[in-house]
Parts: C-alpha cells; sequence; structure tokens
C-alpha cells in the first residue's frame, strides 16, 4: 500500500507533537476538578456556587503571592520613574486581561497610554473575537516586543505558562535588556529561565476543564490590580485613598475630582469647584492649594519638589 503524503498545510492543532500534548496534559489548569464531574446535572445556582466559591480560592491563591506581586509593583513604579514603559503581554483571556488592565491606568492615574500599553497575540482584531491559532507564534510574540530594551519592563501574562506568543515575547524583551516578569496560574521549577521574577498562581483545576477564563483569569486580573495600583500609590498618585491623578474625560469624572477636593480639604462642594477650576483640573494642584493657602503656581512646584506626592508636599503647610 501507497503511503498518503504527509500534509504540511495541515492546521497546527493536527500536527502537534507527542512532547506537546503531554506537556500541555501535564498542566492543573488542564485537569479535572474533583468538584465538578457531574456539572451537567447540577442546578444552576449550583453551578454558580461552585464557580464562585473556585474563584474565592483563587484569590487565596493570589494573596499566597503578595511578596512576588509586590516586587513586580515596584518594578512597575522603577521602570516608569525611569523614563521606561511597561507593556503587558498574552493571549487569548490573558492578552484581553492585559489590555484591561492597562486601558484603564490612564483615566484612574493620568499616566500617558504608550508608558503602560499591552499586547495580544492576533493583533487587535484578537480582542473581540477568539483568533486561537495565534497564541502558538513565538516569532509573533518576539516580533510584538522588538522596540523594548533597557530601562522597560515585560510582564507576559499565561495562565498555562507555556504559550508561545507570550513565550516569545519574554525571550526577546530578555534579549534586548529589558525587565521581565511571567505572570502564570502554572507554575513549576522550569520557568525561573523564562522571566527575571515569577509570579505562580496555584489556582489548580477549572470547574469547567481547562477553561482558564474562569478561576485562573479572576486570579490574574487580581494580581494585575494589585500590581497597578500599588505602583501607583509608590509613585504619588494616591493621597491617602484617593486616586489624585485622574483625568476628569467624563462628568462622573468631573464630579469624583471635586468631590475628592471637597473630601480631602473639607471644603463645601462650591470651593472645592472653584479651586479643581482655578487649578486647571490638576487634582493633586487643587488640594496643595487649599491646604496651604497657595496659588496655583506656587501649588505645582511645591508638588514638583516633593516628586508629585501630596502628603509630602503639604508637610507643614
Amino acid at each position: 500500500m501507497s503511503q498518503l503524503p504527509v500534509d504540511d498545510s495541515a492546521p497546527a492543532s493536527r500536527k502537534e507533537s507527542a512532547a506537546q500534548r503531554g506537556q500541555w496534559s501535564a498542566l492543573l489548569t488542564e485537569a479535572r476538578h474533583p468538584a465538578s464531574g457531574d456539572l451537567d446535572t447540577l442546578a444552576a445556582v449550583q453551578v454558580v456556587r461552585l464557580l464562585l466559591e473556585e474563584d474565592r480560592r483563587g484569590l487565596d491563591a493570589t494573596l499566597a503571592q503578595s511578596e512576588a506581586i509586590a516586587e513586580a509593583a515596584s518594578w512597575v513604579a522603577e521602570t516608569l520613574l525611569a523614563g521606561g514603559d511597561v507593556v503587558f503581554a498574552g493571549a487569548g483571556t490573558s492578552g484581553r486581561l492585559g489590555i484591561v488592565e492597562a486601558a484603564e491606568c490612564p483615566p484612574t492615574f493620568g499616566t500617558e497610554p504608550r508608558r503602560i500599553r499591552a499586547l495580544i497575540a492576533g493583533g487587535e482584531d484578537a480582542v473581540f473575537r477568539a483568533k486561537e491559532g495565534a497564541e502558538d507564534r513565538e516569532g509573533d510574540g518576539r516580533e510584538a516586543v522588538g522596540e523594548l530594551g533597557t530601562g522597560d519592563l515585560l510582564i507576559g501574562l499565561s495562565a498555562s505558562s507555556v504559550t508561545p506568543f507570550a513565550r516569545g515575547a519574554l525571550a526577546q524583551a530578555q534579549e534586548r535588556g529589558a525587565r521581565t516578569v511571567l505572570l502564570t496560574c502554572a507554575g513549576s521549577a522550569g520557568l525561573t529561565d523564562v522571566a527575571q521574577l515569577l509570579i505562580a498562581l496555584a489556582t489548580g483545576p477549572e470547574v469547567l476543564t481547562g477553561s482558564t477564563r474562569l478561576k485562573a483569569g479572576s486570579a490574574t486580573k487580581a494580581a494585575l490590580n494589585a500590581i497597578t495600583t500599588a505602583a501607583m500609590v509608590q509613585l504619588g498618585k494616591v493621597y491617602r485613598n484617593w486616586m489624585v491623578d485622574l483625568r476628569p474625560g467624563s462628568a462622573k469624572l468631573r464630579d469624583r475630582a471635586v468631590r475628592i477636593v471637597q473630601a480631602a480639604t473639607e471644603v463645601s462642594f462650591d470651593e472645592a469647584q472653584r479651586l479643581h477650576q482655578a487649578a486647571d483640573g490638576e487634582v493633586k494642584t487643587a488640594l496643595v492649594m487649599s491646604l496651604c493657602g497657595l496659588s496655583a503656581e506656587r501649588a505645582r512646584q511645591r508638588l514638583h519638589d516633593a516628586d508629585g506626592h501630596v502628603r509630602a508636599a503639604v508637610g507643614g503647610c
């Protein structure tokens, strides 16, 4: 019998090696959850409770990595303070979570969009429609971060830890001298060379086998929230527990900015509004104006001398 020709154009899913398949099957994120073996027989409320209980366990796993998450936050702060860029890179759900995190930083903390940005396998179209095969192209990950260099920081996001796109991005970033962090939900001893800092969230199997948009996604989002928020606290973009570098780009945010000035200085809403306007919409400036009895120009100078930290700027007033 003649042998059939090999189809080199076959989808990647049909050409994977046994070693690769073994790598995936060994991942805890791909394992079956012991409590959800009969998921298809449960009532809706039972499914919901099981999912949310697992999310809570995922957050416990994230809390266990507090020290590594805090170190990543410090790296973000150091990178931005030195003029470098922070980039998230991932595929699928992980990539989308990076995009959400990067998109929220400018309105919340007043950062420049380019300074904290995100890359997803498959490009912008993959944000709205899954491009599963895109994650398998390591070369795309390398190419996507080609402009990074010394002074920049790449945070690779991969629930499985083995996604080629994220691995390629991390490898290229390291070769170019950038700092690297891998945030994953499937840690192993072999990952120590993949990035300079490993954040391994031991979330375990998913209720819906392999669906890491669930518990792993929730844990990853929580870790990203902690990284960026803790970094911004270090950079002086928070005074007490208020976001004082927010960009008031909507009616809600303009109202929030005035209410922050009102609460922090204990003045009337009308006076807070006047201060906010006199400070050209800069909450920090308005606070220092009120708390120190200064003009906008002198308040800005005081903030500059305090490296943008309101608490330091108003000390001694």
